[in-house]
């Protein structure tokens, strides 16, 4: 019997890819706090930062592009990671993980407590 060669596997990182993106784009019109502006989705490593224009000026008094939040996705465990900015300290903060996408969003679009859209 003949050896035969076999090509390694390339692993191809699950996330982000463009239809999850624009996933998130669209599920953020749905959410409760400044809608008047228009939050932009970026790809990062295994996951999507999340940006908007600073409206209340809480964060830049002159109303520039700010961090909103970073959602991760844990390939290990299947688990997605919601973080919010802390924008004193300038790091990322865990916020809650999940199960799936939709619960992420619906935490990050509900935002009870105004972590997320300061």
């Amino acid at each position: 019997m003949a050896a035969v060669a076999l090509k390694p596997k390339l692993l191809i990182p699950a996330h982000p890819n463009d239809l999850d993106r624009k996933r998130i784009e669209r599920a953020l019109k749905a959410r409760k706090r400044y809608r008047y502006v228009e939050p932009c989705v970026l790809p990062v490593n295994d996951g999507y930062h999340i940006q908007s224009p600073c409206c209340s000026r809480n964060i830049d008094k002159d109303g520039g592009i700010v961090d909103v939040a970073l959602v991760c996705h844990d390939a290990a465990n299947g688990m997605w990671k919601l973080f919010w900015k802390d924008h004193d300290k300038r790091v990322w903060e865990l916020h809650s993980v999940h199960q799936r996408l939709t619960a992420v969003l619906d935490e990050l679009n509900a935002d009870p407590e105004r972590i997320f859209w300061q």
